[in-house]
């Protein structure tokens, strides 16, 4: 008979690693075992380095890429919140979807209160900001509850359908009541006439609509979901004019509201490649 351990039986004083499963012999400090608590700490943070990357991504319709800024990675340099208002099936809701979505909706169903969108834009070079876009329902009963949204809102598109007279001349309504609940801060209103590809059917000329865009200090710009019309134009103008009166100090962070945020700067991200090649290491 062969002296020695056999087959499956480990020698006397050695100890078994709980992740890797090898033995070290007694006093052997260099290869640390993991106890069954320390293990799942392990896979606690491995978790935590797989799933960082992809939170990233869950608030905007594109992946971000990120800007350099010194030893960090800057995703966004601010956060705009942008609420977009006007009478009921205007289109509010297609213009949002085409813009983030990329899509256009044949049938859309009519927005109960308030929906939610949110996308990254690249105004300049390197140069990213983030949209939060509030959907209003343009039904009077819901007036109540978009009121609430005025005031932390920053920026504005207020449509009207070109082939609605009505929704036209209830933009002068719209506005005033945007302006009565935004204070004590002020915001920043593009005027869109949408649906600009039932040409046939237009009952508001380009001029009249420019004409009182300008009596109200806004831009004008006509757009249409359906042919992806001066959409991303008017998203973006909208966000550079903000994005300037930034820089000018014209509009400021302030404590306690949500219009303009700083940008964020994680402290790390970590691929998923990289986490994939680090767990195939033993953690002793």
């Amino acid at each position: 008979m062969r002296s020695g351990v056999s087959f499956g039986q480990r020698p006397t004083g050695h100890r078994r690693c709980q992740g890797c499963r090898r033995t070290s012999p007694p006093g052997n400090e260099s290869h640390r075992l993991l106890g069954p608590t320390a293990l799942l700490g392990v896979m606690f943070s491995v978790g935590r380095l797989v799933a960082r990357p992809w939170s990233l991504l869950l608030s905007s319709s594109k992946r971000p890429t990120t800007q350099h800024t010194g030893d960090m990675e800057a995703i966004w340099l601010y956060q705009f919140r942008l609420i977009v208002i006007g009478d009921s099936t205007v289109g509010k809701s297609c213009l949002i979807r085409r813009f983030t979505e990329g899509r256009f909706a044949q049938v859309s169903d009519p927005t109960v209160g308030v929906d939610f969108f949110s996308r990254l834009v690249e105004i300049e070079p390197g140069k990213r900001i983030k949209l939060q876009i509030w959907d209003t329902a343009g039904q009077e009963r819901f007036r109540s509850i978009t009121r609430a949204y005025y005031r932390n809102s920053v920026g504005g598109l207020l449509l009207f359908d070109i082939t609605n007279r009505r929704s036209f001349q209830n933009v002068h309504e719209w506005l005033e009541e945007a302006r009565s609940h935004v204070q004590p801060h002020g915001i920043v209103f593009l005027l869109v006439g949408h649906k600009c590809d039932l040409e046939a059917q237009r009952q508001v000329t380009r001029q009249e609509a420019e004409k009182l865009a300008g009596a109200y200090g806004m831009r004008y710009v006509e757009t249409s979901a359906r042919d992806a019309i001066n959409v991303e134009k008017a998203f973006t103008d909208l966000t550079r004019d903000i994005f300037e009166l930034v820089k000018r100090g014209d509009i400021t962070i302030q404590e306690g509201w949500e219009g303009v945020k700083s940008g964020f700067v994680p402290n790390m991200v970590h691929s998923s490649e990289e986490v994939t090649k680090s767990d195939r290491r033993c953690f002793c």
